[in-house]
This record gives structure tokens, C-alpha cells and sequence, in this order.
């Protein structure tokens, strides 16, 4: 739970620097989103909301529209929304960015998208039923909620370290499973698959590692020059080919790390769920 990022969001715009962890969960979340829409034969994508606990807002359905999706994104925030526009358009991506002030209601017709999906952004939503009526009014075939692990190790430091932001700021109780998952089965949908992920060999500590170091008195033990900056968007403008090679380096521990391994570990966890039987059945055959 990256606390800064609610007030230091603006930055990222100007020093992209996502850092190895944000990095590595990026290139994993990429893989995973386009394993969905491919599956579930998806032209039409929305992400909302678009803001959640990672680096430069509004950048997780690139690789989406890199693959061919057509991609639309919401958020709250009229300045972060210009923000956004001005990076999917210096990348040469197309993208429709709209606002909203309230996530209860969607300025988009019934059956609009055919998967919608959003990342450790729920609780930003200020009413988790009708946000979720309304991706249901507006989706066709499948709907991804990927949010905080409350059960990681990462997580739970972070959270006493961040308690006031956290009470002030954010609506915890709208990223628990048995929150949403009743609304959604409820909205008919059907939960078809659900896991951790983005589970690095390294704990969720939402800072660099440095400071997490000098935090308990070990920075001692890291080197005193800066690290290369990382940013998968120099992977979208051509500039680092290899960044997801690189990341995946990485994805060994997630790979071979048994559940109960990662139920504590990794940063992150996923529910799926899909619209009606026949978009089931097919799934699951893949």
C-alpha cells in the first residue's frame, strides 16, 4: 500500500521512475489483462477506475492497446485525466479518457465493453454497489478485480505505517473479496477464476529500497549511487526492447511458489468473473 502515491501522483509525470517492484508488477498485470481479452475474444476494453497504487497513473491498459484493444479509462481527477492523455499521446497510443466526479454513474451505453477491469483502484470508489451495477450495465463479457493481498506480509506494514491516510483517504472494506464478490454473483456474474499475483521474490514494501532499509536502521547495506531509473514506458517507446525480458527474470518465484506461499506474500490478488455460460465454457477450454 504505496501511501505516498496519493500525494505524490503528480511526479511520476515528469521522473517516471517506477523502480524494480512497480516494474515487475506491470509487465505481469500486461500479461495477465491480454490473457483475459484474448480469451474471451474482446475488441472493446474499459478501465475504471484507472487511478490506483502505482507510479504514472493511468498506463496499465497500454499494452492493450499496443495488442490492437480498443482502450477507454476513467477517472475523478480532471487534472491527472489531462496528464494521462498527454502520456498515451507521446507514446502515439490511442486511448479515450473520460471523467467522472462520482463512479456511481458511467457515461457510457449498455453493453459498451466487452471486459472491464481495475487495479488496486476500488477503494477510491465512494459507492462500491452502484460502481459495480454500473460496470455491469456497461460490460458484455468479463470483469477482472485485481486488489490489494490483505494477507501480505508487504501489505499489513504498510498498512500500520499508513493508518491515517488510510482511514482519511480510502475505503478499505471496498478491496475484501466478501465485499464485492456477493455484489457481483448477485449482478449475475459468474466468479471463474481467482488467485494471487504479482508475487516478486521481493516483500510489498511500497518505497524504495533504500528508505525501507533506513526505516529499520539498515541503510548501511545499500549503495550510496542512484540506480538506473526503470520504467516500462520505455518499453512502449521503443527505448528499452528488453524491459520484459528483464522483468520476467523475476517471475520464477511466482511460477514455483506453492499458494499457501504466496497467500502471505504476494502483493496483490485477482477475481475474475465472467457474464454468461457459453463465455465460461470457452474459457475454461483454453
Amino acid at each position: 500500500m504505496a501511501i505516498p502515491i496519493l500525494h505524490l501522483w503528480k511526479k511520476y509525470f515528469t521522473d517516471p521512475d517506477e523502480g524494480l517492484g512497480s516494474s515487475y508488477e506491470r509487465v505481469i498485470l500486461n500479461h495477465k489483462i491480454e490473457s483475459i481479452c484474448r480469451n474471451v475474444r474482446a475488441k472493446r476494453v474499459l478501465e475504471a477506475p484507472s487511478f490506483g497504487f502505482t507510479g504514472t497513473s493511468g498506463i496499465n491498459s497500454m499494452a492493450l492497446a499496443r495488442a490492437g484493444f480498443d482502450i477507454t479509462i476513467v477517472d475523478h481527477d480532471s487534472e491527472r485525466a489531462e496528464l494521462i492523455r498527454g502520456v498515451w499521446k507521446n507514446l502515439d497510443l490511442d486511448v479515450e479518457v473520460c471523467e467522472t466526479m462520482h463512479y456511481s454513474k458511467l457515461p457510457f451505453e449498455d453493453g459498451a465493453f466487452d471486459v472491464s477491469w481495475n487495479f488496486s483502484a476500488l477503494w477510491f470508489v465512494e459507492d462500491i454497489e452502484a460502481f459495480l451495477a454500473e460496470i455491469s450495465r456497461v460490460t458484455a463479457k468479463a470483469v477482472m478485480l485485481c486488489v490489494p493481498n490483505r494477507w501480505g506480509v508487504g501489505y499489513l506494514s504498510q498498512k500500520y505505517g499508513g493508518k491515517d491516510d488510510l482511514k482519511r483517504y480510502l475505503k478499505e472494506d471496498h478491496i475484501k473479496p466478501r465485499t464485492f464478490d456477493p455484489i457481483m454473483k448477485k449482478l449475475g456474474w459468474t466468479p471463474v477464476d481467482r488467485n494471487f499475483i504479482d508475487c516478486p521474490p521481493w516483500p510489498d514494501i511500497g518505497m524504495p529500497k533504500a528508505k525501507f532499509l533506513q526505516k529499520f536502521g539498515l541503510g548501511f547495506l545499500v549503495k550510496e549511487e542512484k540506480p538506473e531509473p526503470i520504467t516500462i514506458l520505455d518499453f512502449f517507446s521503443g527505448k528499452d526492447p528488453l524491459f520484459e525480458e528483464k522483468m520476467l527474470r523475476y517471475a520464477w518465484f511466482e511460477r514455483l511458489a506453492p499458494w499457501i506461499v504466496k497467500r502471505f506474500w504476494a502483493h496483490h490478488r485477482y477475481v475474475l468473473y465472467l457474464k454468461d455460460n457459453h463465455t465460461v465454457s470457452t474459457l475454461k477450454r483454453q
